[in-house]
C-alpha cells in the first residue's frame, strides 16, 4: 500500500508537470531558471530540493555533470534504463527539459559525505588507484578520475555518492540489469557491465565505501 501511495504522488506529479506550459530555454540563465521549477515540481521528494538526496535509496544529484544527467533521464525516457518511477517522470520532459535540468544540477552543491569503514577504504582505494591487472580489471580512477570526479557526459562524478546506492548500481551492473540493453546504445554502460561482473561483492562493497569519502 505505501509503494503503491508513494507511486501515486509520482504519478500526479508528472501529471500536474505535464500541464506546465513548457518553457523554451533561450539562454543559460533562462535554461538554470527552467532547470529549478522542474527540480522544485518533480524531482525535489526524491533528490532532495538542491540535489542532495535525503536518503540513500536515491542518488544526490548536486555537482554531477550536466551532460550526464541529461543523458541518463534520455536513457529512462526511451527505456534504455530501467527503473518504473523514473521512466515515468522522464516521459513529460523535452529535450530542453532534460538539458535544463542537467545544467541546475551540476551548479548545486553536493554535500559532504564520509566513508563509514576504515578497512573496506583501504581495499577499495587499491582497486580504484591501480585495479586488478591479472583479471584485466582497470582502476576505477582511469574513468572518474583520481578524485572520483569522472568526465563529463559518459563518466558520472561518485565522488560523495552514498555508499548504498553506489553498491546497488555496482550489482546491479554486474546482474545485467544496467549497461545490457538490447539496442546497444548505452555504450558506457556495457563497459560498466564487463568491468562489475567481474567484481566480488566485498570489492563491490569496498569500492562504494571508498568512493563515498571521496572529494
Amino acid at each position: 500500500m505505501k509503494r503503491l501511495l508513494t507511486l501515486t504522488a509520482f504519478a500526479w506529479s508528472a501529471l500536474a508537470f505535464a500541464q506546465t506550459p513548457p518553457a523554451a530555454p533561450q539562454d543559460a540563465a533562462a535554461m538554470l531558471e527552467r532547470g529549478k521549477q522542474i527540480a522544485g515540481q518533480v524531482c525535489a521528494a526524491c533528490h532532495g530540493p538542491d540535489g542532495n538526496s535525503p536518503t540513500a535509496a536515491n542518488p544526490s544529484l548536486a555537482g554531477q555533470h550536466a551532460d550526464y544527467i541529461t543523458l541518463q533521464l534520455a536513457h529512462f525516457k526511451a527505456g534504455v534504463r530501467a527503473n518504473a518511477v523514473m521512466q515515468g517522470m522522464a516521459q513529460p520532459l523535452s529535450d530542453a527539459d532534460m538539458k535544463a535540468l542537467g545544467v541546475f544540477y551540476a551548479r548545486q552543491k553536493p554535500a559532504a559525505m564520509t566513508a563509514r569503514d576504515a578497512a573496506l577504504v583501504r581495499t577499495g582505494q587499491a582497486l580504484w588507484r591501480g585495479g586488478d591487472i591479472g583479471r584485466s580489471l582497470p582502476a576505477c580512477s582511469a574513468c572518474h578520475s583520481p578524485t572520483g570526479a569522472g568526465i563529463p557526459k559518459g563518466y558520472p562524478r561518485v565522488a560523495g555518492q552514498y555508499a548504498d546506492y553506489t553498491l546497488a548500481q555496482l550489482k546491479a551492473f554486474a546482474s545485467g540489469e544496467r549497461g545490457r540493453d538490447k539496442a546497444g546504445k548505452d555504450v558506457n554502460g556495457a563497459i560498466m557491465h564487463t568491468i562489475a561482473k567481474s567484481l566480488t561483492d566485498a570489492e563491490m562493497k569496498s569500492l562504494a565505501e571508498y568512493a563515498a569519502g571521496l572529494r
